[in-house]
């Protein structure tokens, strides 16, 4: 049994992550075709990460040529390797073996911050668990398809998430555009599902682990023995309404794949900011982010490396924002009060010898989801009230979908089954996931949708629309979810703002008719 731990856990809430596997159809992968000729702002040097040994850096410049090229050559002469140069954010992805590399750097003039993105030598990296499969039943799903009407997917009476943000009516209105993307930076996805293929955006598409686009055909997959949790994502936003397995938020719209997490799962800043500023560069229109940015839970402003990883995920999400896209993300699935003078976090740094450390959740940030103008999100369970996991916060959290609960807290209405949320699986299967990680992909279709039936609005115009469109809803009170008369969470503000649900919960139907 895979428990709760971290969007770095892949956000598998509460119980498990249950494999369903299910005989409705599978396409084969494609034939390999030639690498598409994509590009990215910024430079990559010939020397690649498996080059160089020791940590990996981010040095964040001014952001003028003259001082970039400066700071190069700073680099170069104290044995850095340059990875890859992000020239309009000035940011600069560097290896070295110099372990003292991030303090030379911050003396060099032009550098604003430099520091180390991760506390253990390249290659090393944490690991991930998954959770234990478990298959659908035949008899699960013999009574899925014998529940489907009116043109539903086989598997859509399993999907309560999709009428709780009434999804459903909004696709007798419309599925979303062609013209729009959303991007799912994360373990990568398989685009050859049944359920992802037909709107699969392939030159949206990259590898990013590396701190440098990889625009080889297929490389956005994950392998075999890698998480399926960016494929799930995927599906979850965009599922294709082609009579095989499950209905996507926006199944009209297209999804791209951004893989940022390496083979352990891990998400470094150096791979966090290539995905955000691809997206930036290739059109993407929303961008799912349903992870934190490894290897600290909270980056602490007052810690010069953890500062300068702020400063680099944040200059790539405002340049992806300026450049039209939304970001959206998950809030985390620690039952924190993100709002509280004091937050204990016990997994830092997950990449090699974590403590307990005491930090300030004003002055240290959950990345990217804490950042300015991103969408934060948590998640809810199948009676439309806050997850038991999820994290939450008064000024905070912006918005509420559904994420999924365990049925002892949250049981759905048949006849679904499951109170998690049913998603593909890579290899032409579907399987239950949960955590803020499932409720972000909810309010990114949404987003999708607004950006269909609005499609010259700016990123702003999409947030606020966003939030206008919310069910406002109000603070649970008192919250004892496990029902032993005990409160687990206290929720402040009023009906249309509060810290379990922001603005509210999303609304889809809204999304297609205001």
């Amino acid at each position: 049994m895979a428990h709760l731990r971290s969007r770095r856990r892949l956000a598998l809430a509460v119980p498990v992550a249950l494999s369903l596997t299910a005989s409705l159809g599978f396409l084969p992968a494609p034939a390999s075709a030639a690498p598409h000729a994509e590009t990215v702002v910024g430079t990559a040097d010939a020397a690649g990460p498996a080059d160089a040994p020791g940590l990996s850096y981010v040095v964040n410049t001014r952001m003028d040529r003259h001082t970039i090229a400066r700071v190069r050559r700073a680099i170069a002469a104290a044995g850095g390797t340059v990875v890859m140069t992000y020239d309009r954010i000035g940011v600069i992805v560097v290896h070295s073996a110099d372990r003292d590399f991030a303090r030379r750097m911050r003396a060099v003039r032009g550098v604003q911050s430099a520091g180390a993105t991760r506390t253990a030598p390249l290659p090393a990296q944490s690991t991930t668990d998954v959770g234990t499969p478990r298959p659908l039943s035949a008899a699960q799903l013999a009574t899925a398809k014998a529940e489907a009407t009116g043109g539903q997917d086989p598997l859509e009476p399993l999907q309560w998430d999709l009428p709780a943000i009434k999804a459903d009516k909004a696709h007798e209105k419309t599925l979303g555009s062609r013209d729009v993307t959303v991007a799912v930076i994360d373990t990568g996805v398989d685009d050859t599902h049944p359920d992802i293929a037909p709107n699969f955006d392939r030159k949206a598409s990259v590898n990013c682990v590396s701190g440098k686009p990889d625009i080889t055909d297929g490389a956005w997959r994950p392998s075999a023995s890698e998480s399926p949790h960016g494929t799930h994502v995927a599906g979850e936003i965009a599922a294709a309404r082609n009579g095989v397995g499950i209905t996507g938020v926006a199944p009209g719209v297209k999804v791209a794949g951004i893989k940022v997490a390496t083979a352990g799962g891990s998400f470094y800043t150096e791979a966090v900011v290539c995905g955000f500023v691809w997206a930036a560069e290739h059109g993407v229109d929303v961008t799912n982010n349903s992870y934190y940015t490894d290897p600290w839970y909270f980056n602490c402003t007052n810690d010069p490396d953890q500062k300068a990883l702020v400063d680099a995920v944040t200059r790539a999400s405002r340049y992806a924002e300026s450049k039209g896209t939304v970001n959206v993300a998950a809030a985390g699935n620690d039952s924190y009060d993100l709002a509280s003078r004091s937050i204990t976090d016990p997994v830092s740094p997950n990449d090699s010898t974590p403590s307990d450390r005491v930090i300030d959740p004003h002055k240290c940030f959950d990345i990217p989801t804490q950042l300015p103008g991103v969408v934060t999100v948590a998640a809810t369970g199948a009676k439309g009230i806050k997850s038991s996991f999820s994290n939450y916060g008064l000024g905070v959290i912006d918005i509420a979908a559904p994420g999924g609960d365990s049925t002892v807290y949250q049981k759905p209405e048949p006849p679904a089954t499951s109170g998690l949320i049913l998603g593909p699986l890579p290899g032409g299967k579907w399987g239950y996931m949960a955590g803020t990680s499932m409720a972000t992909p909810h309010v990114a279709g949404v987003a999708a949708l607004i950006k269909s039936t609005h499609p010259h609005a700016s990123a702003a115009l999409v947030k606020a629309l966003l939030y206008a469109e919310a069910d406002a809803t109000p603070c649970t009170d008192p919250y004892d979810i496990n029902g032993d008369g005990k409160v687990d969470a206290v929720c402040q503000g009023p009906r249309n703002y509060n810290g379990f649900y922001g603005f509210g919960t999303a609304d889809a139907l809204a999304a297609v008719t205001w």
